[in-house]
């Protein structure tokens, strides 16, 4: 029978299976050890390619358009990176394209490909790369503090001129959503346990 370690107090415990739902904890501590998702992966691989919809849609048309005098000025993402960087805002520039544009499309990319991996019942290619890539660029994506920049700096240009809320908005929005249900069915025991018999069974690749 296979032996868990707590996370808390590092007691070596005997791996016992649950129903659905239902989690365990240390004998010692009290501590979580695990909890039993409910078609975890099946939840993770949906929410993935639907946050990779809205985050095609988000950059594909504009996030907000400014109307003044009878002229309108539609701005995207990567056009306001481009703005950025023409003003000579290098750092700005270069956070906002990491943050808001590289790093949830690497992740949306690498997640994707472990998921239909794992669900065709397949070893995915460079497994240890792509959970190392998911736990280094996991902190980096910020869309959520991107969502609440543009909120803040729509309100005060109102006082300025007419302010028209684009599509790319409301996919930022539903993209955020969409990354925070996936982080909550995203299971690593059971992306682990799903691994381990396909290693075993079709050998390292």
């Amino acid at each position: 029978m296979q032996v868990i370690a707590c996370h808390e107090c590092d007691l070596l415990q005997r791996e016992v299976s649950l129903p659905p739902g239902r989690g365990a904890r240390c004998v010692r501590c009290g501590a979580q050890l695990f909890r039993s998702h409910h078609k975890s992966l099946d939840r993770s691989l949906a929410f993935t390619l639907a946050a990779a919809v809205a985050f095609i849609v988000a950059n594909a048309f504009p996030i907000v358009g400014m109307e003044f005098q009878g002229m309108r000025n539609d701005a995207t993402l990567l056009g306001a990176v481009h703005a950025l960087w023409s003003r000579e805002m290098f750092p700005v520039a270069i956070l906002v394209f990491l943050t808001t544009f590289l790093v949830p499309a690497v992740e949306i990319g690498v997640m994707s490909h472990l998921f239909l991996s794992l669900k065709l019942n397949r070893r995915p290619a460079g497994f240890t790369v792509i959970m190392r890539i998911l736990q280094c660029v996991n902190p980096w994506g910020m869309t959520e503090v991107f969502m609440l920049g543009v909120l803040v700096a729509l309100v005060k240009l109102t006082h300025l001129a007419s302010v028209i809320p684009g599509i790319a908005i409301w996919s930022f929005g539903i993209l955020t959503l969409l990354f925070a249900a996936a982080a909550s069915t995203y299971d690593i025991r059971d992306i682990w346990t799903r691994v381990s018999p396909v290693s075993r069974g079709k050998g390292e690749r």
